[in-house]
C-alpha cells in the first residue's frame, strides 16, 4: 500500500479500465511496484473476469495476489449512484468503496466517472498517472511511456490530445 503524509497507509482501489489497459501494455505489475495492493469491488472483479475471449486476463486478475476482491457493503449507495449518474455497477461500487475509506485513491479513467468522485471529494488517478508515477520512481523511462502510449491507442483506448500533451510535457521537464 502506498503512504501519505504521516506514514499513513493509503488504500488504492480500481476500476476496470486502468487495470485493463496496463495489461494491455504488459504492465499490470506497476500497480504491485507502486501501490503494494489494489482493492477491487465484486462488479470490478466480474467485468475483469467474465469475458470469455480474455483468458488471460481473467487469469491475471484471479492469480495476482496484490489484487484483492471486496464487498461493497452499502449496496444502497451503489444502486442510488448508479440511478441519479448513469454510472455503470463497477465505476459505482469503485466510488463508493473508495469513498467509505478515510485514506484512498481511486484509479479511474471514464470520465464522467471522474467528474462524480472529484465532486465527492475522491482523490484520483487514472493509467496517464500511473505511468507518470512510474516514470518518477525510474520504474519506466520517457521512451517505454511513448510507446505504451502508442500501444493504447492501436488497441482503442482514448487519450485526449490535451491528456498527452500534458504528459508529454512532464516527461520533458526533467
Amino acid at each position: 500500500m502506498g503512504e501519505i503524509e504521516g506514514g499513513t497507509c493509503m488504500i488504492v482501489v480500481s476500476d476496470t479500465t486502468p487495470l485493463i489497459s496496463l495489461m494491455k501494455i504488459d504492465h499490470l505489475d506497476l500497480i504491485h511496484e507502486l501501490f503494494g495492493e489494489v482493492q477491487i469491488p465484486n462488479a470490478v472483479f466480474m467485468e475483469l473476469v467474465s469475458n470469455s475471449r480474455f483468458p488471460n486476463e481473467s487469469r491475471q486478475i484471479r492469480e495476482y495476489s496484490f489484487i484483492k476482491k471486496v464487498d461493497v457493503t452499502d449496496m444502497q449507495s451503489v444502486n442510488l449512484l448508479r440511478r441519479s449518474t448513469g454510472l455503470d455497477a463497477g465505476e459505482s461500487e469503485a466510488i463508493v468503496l473508495s469513498d467509505s475509506i478515510k485514506y484512498s485513491l481511486l484509479l479511474m479513467d471514464e470520465v464522467k466517472g471522474r467528474q462524480v468522485a472529484r465532486q465527492m471529494g475522491i482523490p484520483l488517478m487514472g493509467t496517464i498517472g500511473i505511468l507518470l508515477a512510474a516514470y518518477k520512481e525510474n520504474l519506466l523511462t520517457k521512451e517505454e511511456i511513448l510507446k505504451c502510449i502508442e500501444t493504447l491507442k492501436i488497441a482503442g483506448r482514448h487519450i485526449s490530445n490535451k491528456l498527452y500533451m500534458q504528459l508529454l510535457e512532464k516527461l520533458t521537464e526533467d
